[in-house]
């Protein structure tokens, strides 16, 4: 089946419509693994098509399998370089892994705030007029004062600063918000969205949001490490990367890789926070399961359980509140995509309630801005201290989590509760695995600049705007 005929049939599921979405955005340029997806409902993956990305100190060995055909494309950071294939993608991989192995050549996967299954969780949704972010405005001193993060996202609604009081300063690269219907284009506000949860938690950060993702929230692979590199100019304490895909083999993508060994590792002190992905299973997500990416995880709405539809296993260092958050969004008609919704118009005041572990990264990104603006600490001392907090506060068949307010460094453990039994967690285990989570007792997580176990504490800190079911002391 062609590129267009797949887009010209109409989806059935949301998994069809975002697929979808991105094929049709990315103009036959994108395709999926297997092709035969649509019918079996099983994707693994969505590559570049015609091309395949290899280690440069490979490049000779892989143009040999093609007896010299083909040609180089483009050089992404040192160390990796995009070949133009002679065969098909899938074809040219499955040669060059029967003749070398596995993990010699990888697709140019396609990383996308929308991956095999939705992330975000759902399609925005309205708010009543006048509804102020939830979470709300941290009003602790440890406000972010000082510290830079770079979100690498969608982009930014331009005006948004004069709108929203906690977004007053905050800047980017604008997006188009509007299609030729004068509709919100699907994935615009994204990246507002996820700055505006970030200022909540450390009002005073300074903020820049990348537009990196500008075609259905999505990028290729060798493309997406570029803009990371450009953020990385920027020189931030922080970067904030809600973002992701499975990969071929499971193998980790090795435009990271490259990106990692020649640029993110020779700088001290920053920390790279990427959302663990929305699948609802244990398979690693990438960049998030990199070892030395600080990787995040969505609690429920109640703040007591896993959500359901977030990634989970010993991979996923921490996990934070991710469903139902209330932010920064566009003006005007969006009209939904997804199934069972589809062809449904919502009207936008400027606010949405939105969620998935896109939102839940950038709130531990500006807990660990807010703590560096109190202690003097850099991102990885930051980052290093609230995952040994968050472990104390574990939730039973969850794992270690931090909440709003989790930033502030003099904020000891409470002694009791208000009315909740059990501080930080409660006996609904929620979605974890045999109720004991995904981190063993004492075992450190994956994040390699972690110390420390995973204790099973009971002093979570909680939400402090009113909401009484969830975990507070």
């Amino acid at each position: 089946m062609t590129a267009n005929e797949e887009e010209s049939q109409k989806p059935t599921t949301k998994q069809q419509a975002q697929i979808d979405l991105i094929l049709r955005e990315f103009e036959g340029a994108a395709g999926v693994d297997p092709p035969e997806w649509r019918d079996t409902g099983v994707v693994r993956y969505l590559y570049r098509r015609g091309s395949i990305l290899v280690r440069d100190h490979d490049l000779e060995r892989v143009r040999a399998v093609f007896d010299g055909a083909g040609e180089v494309e483009d050089s992404l950071i040192n160390g990796v370089t995009r070949y133009a294939t002679p065969v098909p993608t899938l074809e040219a991989l499955d040669m060059v892994e029967a003749a070398l192995g596995i993990g010699v050549a990888s697709p140019d996967h396609v990383f996308s705030v929308s991956p095999l299954l939705p992330c975000p969780a759902t399609e925005p949704e309205e708010v009543p007029p006048g509804a102020g972010p939830d979470p709300a405005v941290s009003t602790e001193e440890c406000d972010g004062r000082g510290v830079v993060v770079s979100v690498v996202d969608t982009g930014w609604l331009a005006g948004a600063d004069q709108q929203h009081a906690w977004l007053r300063d905050v800047d980017g690269d604008a997006e188009t918000v509007f299609d030729q219907r004068n509709h919100i284009r699907p994935y615009v506000g994204h990246g507002t969205f996820i700055a505006g949860v970030l200022r909540c938690m450390a009002p005073k950060a300074e903020l820049f949001v990348e537009g990196a993702l500008t075609r259905a929230g999505a990028k290729f692979e060798s493309d997406l490490v570029k803009e990371l590199d450009d953020a990385v100019n920027r020189t931030p304490d922080v970067i904030s990367l809600s973002v992701g895909t499975r990969t071929r083999h499971d193998l980790a993508p090795i435009g990271f890789d490259a990106f990692y060994d020649t640029r993110l590792r020779h700088l001290t002190g920053v920390v790279l926070v990427a959302a663990a992905g929305n699948d609802g299973d244990r398979g690693p997500f990438w960049p998030a399961a990199f070892p030395w990416v600080l990787s995040v995880g969505a609690l429920s709405a109640s703040w007591r359980s896993r959500a359901s539809f977030s990634n989970h296993g010993r991979w996923v260092d921490v996990y934070a509140p991710g469903e139902n958050l209330v932010n920064a969004y566009a003006t005007g008609t969006f009209v939904c995509e997804e199934p069972p919704h589809d062809g449904e118009q919502r009207v936008f005041q400027g606010m949405a309630r939105w969620s998935g572990t896109s939102f839940s990264t950038p709130l531990v990104a500006g807990l660990i801005a807010a703590r560096m603006s109190a202690t003097g600490e850099n991102a990885q001392e930051a980052a290093d201290a609230l995952l040994r907090r968050a472990r104390a506060q574990a939730i039973p068949g969850v794992g270690a989590v931090l909440y709003p307010g989790d930033g502030c460094a003099r904020r000891d453990h409470c002694g009791h509760c208000h009315g909740h039994g059990h501080c930080g967690h409660s006996s609904d285990h929620g979605h974890g695995d045999h109720g004991h989570g995904d981190h063993s007792h004492g075992e450190p997580g994956h994040w390699e600049h972690g110390h420390g176990g995973h204790g099973h504490g009971h002093g979570g800190h909680g939400h402090r705007h009113g909401h009484g079911d969830r975990p507070g002391c």
